[in-house]
């Protein structure tokens, strides 16, 4: 594995984590498929075929982020791309629709335990993973993260009345991914002075399990931008907050 790029992919057991890994092993990068269900894991490791590693990674649990790291660590000794796309967007839609469960996840009415839930996924969970990684980022000579995020985070474009999405902006999934790029902002600074590039992506309203599959993006049009910055060489851009193809978004 000397001569190949070694991946870390969250919650790479479905929807955009599984594409985004597929495509990297196409383009020659080994992948550590991570998947909390082992199982889930194993398979979709199976589907993507050789390149692609299986590995047991809980985001929220701590035994559970250093046994990959130490796992990684002992097969590959460095590590030259995490992407961080394991979340979640609820704990209790079920049935409901988009619009039905946001009238049940306002700042009034949302429970709390669902918000901590959702940030512990989605915030607390990318900041452990990151520190458990650091170690195995900096043994590589080129080394990338790349944190998937969405637009309905930016504080900018939700702070609009006129922007589309700013009636559903509250303090679960929205709320929780403007904090996702605030730690993803805290990286960036500590990060400065070395050589490891940290990017946003936002894959945009895809159709996966996060949304019941009422994104209007496909799978593969949604992945295409979080490839494109993984592949970035070491001469590209880091500190960026982009949609495809390498449009800006506002923090």
């Amino acid at each position: 594995m000397n001569d190949m790029r070694i991946a870390l992919v969250t919650g790479a057991n479905q929807g955009v984590g599984f594409q985004v890994a597929k495509e990297l092993v196409a383009n020659g990068v080994t992948v550590f498929v991570g998947s909390r269900n082992r199982e889930r894991g194993a398979a979709a490791a199976g589907e993507i075929g050789p390149g692609a590693i299986a590995l047991q990674l809980d985001v929220t649990d701590s035994a559970s982020i250093a046994a990959a790291a130490a796992r990684i660590e002992a097969e590959c000794g460095r590590l030259d791309l995490l992407v961080n796309n394991a979340a979640i967007s609820n704990t209790r839609k079920g049935d409901l629709s988009l619009e039905e469960y946001g009238k049940i996840s306002r700042p009034s009415n949302v429970p709390l335990d669902e918000v901590r839930a959702i940030w512990e996924t989605n915030v607390f969970g990318v900041l452990a993973v990151y520190q458990a990684m650091l170690p195995l980022l900096r043994a590589s000579s080129d080394a990338r993260i790349v944190n998937v995020s969405s637009a309905v985070g930016s504080l900018s474009l939700n702070g609009d009345p006129a922007y589309p999405y700013h009636p559903n902006f509250g303090p679960g999934y929205p709320a929780s991914k403007a904090a996702l790029n605030a730690m993803t902002l805290a990286m960036m600074v500590e990060l400065e002075s070395t050589g490891i590039k940290i990017n946003l992506v936002s894959p945009g309203f895809t159709r996966t399990n996060l949304n019941g599959y009422e994104g209007t993006a496909s799978i593969e049009d949604g992945s295409r931008e979080v490839v494109r910055v993984a592949m970035l060489g070491p001469d590209g851009p880091t500190g960026s907050f982009t949609r495809w193809e390498g449009a800006t978004i506002p923090w």
